[in-house]
């Protein structure tokens, strides 16, 4: 009901901030043998991957397709090493928090589809917020598992600490891809730590789109 509540004053209130909750987010694994450990609360999300890799996502209802901001906090107790974020096969991260958009019209067509589904439709573009790699903070990388559809933005270097991020969507959009940014119709937050056989723990919290 809160949510619902919510969802329904940030259609009336255009720039409302909505608190994003966790707590039934769904696993998505890239191998049948390896996984990551995730603990999710109403406010967040922590990880423990242990030479493991996989993300937890969830769809979005149409009302939330415009939001153009987003902010949260997260943290790093145990980091990867640092990597080369643009190559595949070497690029572990601490954590990334992916917002896939598409044209509307796709959107619909797609609306009941899984994480694996959405990122292969060649229509969809992909902004992932990484803290990891070695690169300089709000560098742009071409990402090497999506093609033209992914791009790598740089929030963090690979490291412990913690810290509150405000991102713009859209200008970000534009930057990465060109033009105005399309519908965002999912989320998802990954850890990595396969390629270097490593250990992370990290956590995720007060995620809100506005």
């Amino acid at each position: 009901m809160k949510r619902l509540l919510a969802l329904t004053l940030a259609m009336i209130v255009p720039g409302l901030a909505v608190a994003q909750p966790f707590g039934n987010w769904k696993e998505q694994r890239f191998s049948l043998f390896s996984g990551n450990k995730w603990s999710q609360s109403a406010d967040g999300v922590s990880v423990v991957s242990d030479g493991a890799v996989s993300l937890i996502w969830t769809a979005l209802p149409p009302a939330q397709g415009n939001v153009r901001k987003a902010s949260w906090r997260w943290s790093v107790d145990q980091s990867v090493p640092a990597t080369d974020l643009t190559q595949k096969g070497g690029d572990d991260r601490d954590l990334s928090l992916y917002f896939v958009f598409m044209p509307a019209d796709v959107a619909a067509q797609n609306r009941n589809a899984s994480i694996r589904k959405l990122l292969s439709v060649k229509e969809a573009r992909v902004l992932m917020y990484v803290w990891g790699g070695e690169h300089a903070r709000g560098a742009v990388l071409p990402s090497p598992y999506l093609g033209a559809r992914g791009k790598t933005v740089i929030m963090r270097k690979a490291g412990t600490g913690a810290h509150h991020e405000n991102v713009d969507l859209a200008a970000d959009y534009a930057k990465a891809f060109g033009g105005a940014k399309t519908t965002l119709v999912g989320l998802a937050v990954s850890a990595d730590s396969d390629d270097t056989d490593s250990t992370l723990k990290a956590s995720l919290a007060g995620l809100q789109l506005q």
